[in-house]
């Protein structure tokens, strides 16, 4: 428990909600979630007085009655995403403790005439759950290793760590979806030493709970919340040519009785209350449009989530092709003819296969899609690890690991190369002009290049030295843990004060001085930010000559209320200083960062209308 809660507590909760909302996806969830608990309409989303289609209800209602209990805020907004993946990493080590033997053949290897049901107060459920061929303290030993490693994995991985903190669906649809296929791996497994007594039972136990987390994921996050876990349960038991006995044994009709009991009663009252605007929305654009075509201009070769996964399961992606290369797959008969019990690893591999597969046929690609493979990925990989430490002689090294090391040095070294370079790298952000300079002379990218650099050296020692190499995974794990205390939380913050702290500040004056009545406009960018921290309508306008014709309209209409407030970028206030209005025209009201804050006067508009006319 303690090691539990101090890897959740470092990846997840540490200084999560000590950062404003990032733009832009962040705060469309969070401002919809508080519009729910202002106008009581549970049903169907809003943000800035749209509704929103994009995902279903179940992330803003965790986060409505987030900011029921603390407040308003950063923390209610990320803690589903923070929940979702706590979740998962606490599944992941039970999982691992009880079923964390990599392959069929650890079941028939170190035989120990040790085996004694009173050894120990885990053995006599040891035994029933495996062979009698078990060496009890060897793998009582091998299945804590796999829990420890296992846990540490799931959460220790630049992409979870990133989806985990950000206030938004996808974390939460792979902690769902996650604990469902491990909640149906254990039912699985323990089938296999309480058979069910009818197959007309209603589902208890962990297939109850693989039921109720399907229909979670689908509120979520839709369809996909259920056809993912089923294209990879079902491939993985036809795999093993037992699907027949198996979706008998789960209680199939019951099972799908309460998915839907538990998901299509939000959709049917979504629909009634929207009709064939949700349902073109959702479905046909979100859902299939998505998967068929291009949407938003995500498109990404085919290798696209090859490099992901690299980058996103980093470090650990350096051991990932020979912990799978090692279930040897292939040899169908035997994994057929292996206890459900020894089966983690396949169900594993299916789950990363599936999920990659499915993301990599469609068309519309991010990176957050393939998101719910990691927890399979860090099984795979403490699954192999587990297996070197219990069973590998410590001074005898063996080819896999010397290859899969020597790229896990070469990966740290293009890591490091890249933050020292990283200030170079990042581009020109319009919201955050200088980010560059700043990032430079805080100095970050020097203390990071040389955490993976030493990473990599104590790398390089460990296999060097024949009886260290069992310490590759704790070097990793201690290199990432470093970055993430001494490079990523201070970037986090750095990046927070230059792009978003401005926006806030803006926000909060422009609450402060709006009039009864008067508008606030964005000029030239969208910054969903500023509904949630002003709580009040925003006009956004992408090019600035619409803000413009907007803002003579209304000086045309009337003058009441006698101005607008517009907050735009100083780049481009110069610009229409050139041609519209000149700085004595127009009151600035604040500047913050790239923005300025200032209010126009209808008056002075239409008097220049009438000028131009």
């Amino acid at each position: 428990m303690l090691w539990l809660l101090t890897i959740c507590w470092l990846a997840f909760l540490w200084h999560l909600g000590s950062t404003g909302l990032v733009d832009e996806t962040e705060p469309l969830f969070a401002e919809a979630a508080r519009q729910m608990t202002v106008t009581g309409d549970w049903i169907t989303p809003y943000f800035n007085g749209e509704t929103r289609f994009d995902k279903p209800p179940l992330i803003y209602w965790l986060m409505a009655i987030g900011y029921k209990l603390i407040g308003v805020n950063e923390w209610a907004v990320r803690l589903p995403s923070a929940i979702g993946a706590i979740a998962l990493t606490g599944l992941g080590f039970y999982t691992l403790r009880y079923f964390g033997v990599s392959r069929p053949a650890t079941l028939t290897s170190s035989v120990d005439s040790e085996l004694d049901s009173h050894s120990s107060p885990r053995a006599g459920f040891l035994q029933k759950q495996t062979t009698p061929y078990f060496a009890l303290p060897t793998l009582d030993r091998q299945l804590w290793l796999s829990a420890w490693i296992g846990a540490a994995l799931i959460a220790t991985n630049p992409q979870t760590i990133v989806w985990s903190r950000i206030g938004v669906s996808d974390m939460l649809l792979s902690g769902c979806m996650g604990a469902a296929l491990l909640a149906f791996f254990l039912g699985y497994a323990r089938s296999e030493i309480t058979p069910p007594s009818s197959i007309r039972r209603f589902p208890s136990g962990w297939y109850l709970a693989f039921y109720i987390l399907i229909g979670l994921a689908v509120l979520t996050k839709g369809p996909v919340g259920i056809v993912l876990p089923a294209l990879i349960i079902g491939a993985f038991l036809v795999y093993l040519g037992n699907w027949q006995q198996v979706l008998q044994e789960i209680s199939l009709v019951w099972g799908l009785f309460i998915v839907l009991t538990l998901a299509v009663p939000w959709y049917v009252l979504v629909i009634i209350a929207n009709g064939q605007d949700y349902i073109d929305k959702f479905f046909g654009y979100h859902n299939i449009e998505r998967f068929t075509a291009v949407v938003n201009g995500h498109s990404a070769p085919w290798y696209f989530y090859f490099i992901v996964v690299l980058v996103g399961f980093a470090p650990w992606s350096s051991y990932l092709p020979v912990a799978i290369a090692r279930l040897r797959f292939w040899q169908r008969d035997r994994w057929r003819s292996s206890p459900r019990s020894a089966q983690l690893g396949l169900f594993a591999l299916f789950w990363l296969a599936g999920v990659f597969s499915f993301f990599t046929i469609a068309v519309t690609k991010l990176p957050s899609y393939v998101l719910p493979l990691m927890p399979a990925a860090a099984i795979l990989v403490a699954l192999w690890w587990s297996d070197l430490l219990t069973y590998r002689v410590p001074g005898k090294r063996h080819l896999p690991l010397l290859l899969s090391g020597g790229f896990n040095v070469v990966f740290l070294l293009v890591i490091a190369a890249a933050i020292f370079y990283s200030p170079k790298l990042i581009g020109y952000d319009p919201a955050a002009p200088n980010i560059s300079e700043l990032l430079q002379a805080s100095g970050l990218p020097l203390i990071g290049g040389l955490i993976w650099t030493t990473t990599a050296i104590a790398c390089v020692i460990a296999l060097l030295q024949p009886r260290n190499w069992r310490w590759l995974w704790v070097v990793n794990l201690v290199g990432f843990v470093a970055f993430i205390i001494f490079t990523i939380t201070p970037a986090s913050f750095l990046m927070d004060r230059a792009r978003q702290l401005p926006l806030r500040e803006l926000s909060a004056i422009a609450t402060q001085v709006k009039q009864p009545g008067e508008e606030l406009l964005m000029m030239g960018f969208e910054k969903p930010s500023v509904v949630f921290y002003t709580q009040k309508p925003v006009n956004y306008f992408d090019e600035e000559h619409k803000a413009i014709a907007y803002i003579e309209q209304l000086a045309a209409t009337g003058l009441n209320p006698r101005s607008v407030i517009v907050l735009i970028d100083t780049k481009r206030l110069n610009k229409i200083n050139k041609y519209w209005l000149k700085p004595n025209e127009y009151n600035s009201l604040a500047t913050a960062g790239a923005y300025q804050l200032i209010r126009i006067s209808k008056q002075v508009v239409a008097k220049n209308l009438l000028l131009k006319n």
